[in-house]
């Protein structure tokens, strides 16, 4: 008898290029959907559009919750063992890494995701400014990308139009943060909710 069962449902991703914690998050959301046959839509996010919504500022900016939030960051990266150098420029504009990501993932996925890494890697642990386009098309230009190509896709009005539509939808699904995941229509804010997500994965909700 054929197995008429439906996949399951993929898992969604927002995150913003300037955040450390979808840094981590990134680096591990597609190997935790894996174990439990699920597929990982990413999608890129501005964080700058949601502190307008909510009238929140960035963490570093906060009086005591920048200290700690500077220092969690590290203590983060250890616990997910994870190479990190806090940036000399943070946080930054991400809208050209962002429009990147999102004209390459309509082409392919995969290389959109080895570009996400790509990019958060350059800027958390190399120290490389990606708010900067010519940084940006490096990056993809390394991942076999026609730089000049690339560079007349996002002078374009087009791609940004597209990013403004993304983060649209993302508000209206209630997004704020980085990273913000969807199982089954469960919504999970921060990295360290990763071990909630994998339950959920796990049992099926909780």
């Amino acid at each position: 008898m054929a197995d008429t069962r439906q996949p399951a449902a993929p898992i969604d991703f927002y995150f913003d290029f300037s955040s450390p914690y979808g840094y981590f998050a990134a680096e591990k959301i597609d190997a935790l959907a894996a174990r439990y046959g699920r597929n990982v839509h990413w999608h890129p996010f501005l964080l700058g559009v949601t502190f307008k919504v909510t009238g929140l500022a960035p963490l570093p900016t906060i009086p005591l919750k920048g200290a700690y939030s500077l220092h969690d960051i590290e203590r983060s990266a250890r616990y997910f063992d994870l190479p990190f150098r806090q940036p000399s420029a943070f946080p930054i504009p991400t809208q050209h890494a962002a429009r990147a990501f999102l004209w390459l993932n309509d082409r392919s996925p995969v290389r959109a995701k080895a570009f996400g890494l790509a990019a958060y890697r350059a800027y958390f642990v190399d120290d490389v400014n990606i708010s900067d386009l010519a940084a940006v098309l490096d990056l993809a230009a390394a991942q076999g990308v026609n730089r000049d190509e690339l560079a007349g896709v996002l002078t374009g009005t087009e791609i940004k139009a597209r990013l403004a539509a993304e983060v649209d939808l993302g508000l209206s699904r209630g997004v704020f943060g980085s990273p913000f995941v969807f199982v089954d229509g469960e919504a999970f804010w921060g990295a360290d909710r990763l071990p909630q997500v994998e339950r959920w994965l796990a049992e099926g909700g909780f």
